[in-house]
């Protein structure tokens, strides 16, 4: 017999009609010397990525044939791109929160040396087509420190467009969470990321 394609199956499993590239937030919290009172670095991030994950493997030969085994996981390098405005609010900060990894001249680290004196937690948020307050999952990042702060490429014949650069971040790992779209009624549950790695 012949399968039917289904159209309207296809809509009931896609939950509000699919997430969007273009619907999401990113956050750095307020530290004391690298941002100046609340963050509203939202306004600004035109671009990032939700991170990945990847598993190495380890191929051990037994009698002539590979077999592979689960290796270590490992995050890669998390970018967020940048709208610049004339005050260098953002580029400002960045440039002291780096400084303060290591100094210019000194060579030296601020505060007591450990990593929580220059990590943060960030978060990417993917948002919904219901509304701005709307998260559909939360993405946190923990120890997150910038690594690579990009140019800013001046040219005399470059007009009608604004400044913007590029910031990557190394960072230990992620949790993840579901936020008020969840399940989507229709599709599998969805358990959250704890921070150890291990589902609840």
């Amino acid at each position: 017999s012949k399968m039917a394609f289904d159209v309207s199956k296809f809509r009931g499993k896609l939950t509000n009609d699919g997430a969007r590239p273009n619907l999401f937030k990113v956050s750095i919290p307020n530290k004391t010397g690298f941002w100046e009172g609340s963050t509203d670095l939202e306004f600004f991030c035109r671009a990032s990525q939700i991170p990945g994950i990847t598993i190495g493997t380890v191929p051990v030969n037994y009698f002539g044939r590979q077999v592979k085994l689960a290796g270590n996981k490992t995050y890669a390098d998390w970018t967020v791109t940048v709208i610049n405005d004339e005050d260098f609010a953002h580029r400002s900060q960045f440039e002291a929160w780096m400084n303060s990894i290591n100094t210019a001249s000194g060579n030296l680290r601020e505060g007591d040396g450990g990593a929580t004196d220059y990590t943060q937690a960030c978060t990417v948020t993917q948002l919904s087509k219901l509304g701005s307050d709307t998260a559909a999952r939360i993405y946190t990042l923990h120890y997150t420190f910038p690594t690579d702060l990009s140019p800013i490429t001046l040219d005399w014949g470059d007009n009608d467009t604004i400044e913007e650069y590029t910031v990557t971040f190394s960072y230990d790992y992620f949790s993840a969470t579901t936020g008020a779209i969840s399940n989507g009624g229709t599709g599998p549950s969805v358990k959250p990321i704890k921070n150890d790695g291990w589902p609840e």
